[in-house]
């Protein structure tokens, strides 16, 4: 997979606003409309609110994976937010959260999102490289940070 397709600066939001999980994911949509590729933004957030409903994808080290499965979408889109302040996002360590990387993805497809999420996986392992992001100043800085 070539996240550089993927990732395009226009995917990155530097400086998401939101206070709460519910308006973390309404700005992470709001990105992923920009690719022009989600066809409707209500299934999008549904299909991301439902999963979240099952289990938080608030992860460790203040990250979160909010993801959907939606017929909004024909091929895997994914966008990057990072929040100025930590989120309260239900995460594993019951830390707050502020690097969001958000998957949309067909409803008949199970492996892109997948790869995708292999592909920026480096990201759960390195605290240098988490730091790095959240210092990051443009979109090409984390989208260089995130692919080998």
């Amino acid at each position: 997979m070539d996240l550089m397709t993927i990732l395009t600066p226009e995917m990155i939001s530097l400086h998401l606003s939101g206070t709460t999980k519910d308006e973390i994911i309404d700005e992470l949509i709001d990105v992923a409309m920009r690719s022009g590729k989600v066809g409707d933004r209500n299934g999008a957030k549904a299909a991301v609110l439902e999963r979240e409903a099952r289990m938080s994808t608030g992860m460790k080290h203040g990250i979160a994976i909010p993801h959907g499965k939606t017929g909004a979408v024909a091929d895997l889109v994914a966008c990057v937010g990072i929040s100025d302040n930590e989120v309260d996002f239900d995460a594993l360590d019951h830390k707050g959260c502020r690097i969001y990387i958000m998957t949309l993805s067909p409803l008949e497809k199970t492996g892109p999102h997948l790869q995708f999420l292999a592909e920026v996986s480096t990201l759960f392992r390195s605290e240098e490289k988490r730091q790095a992001i959240l210092a990051a100043t443009t979109p090409q800085e984390v989208i260089a940070l995130l692919t080998p």
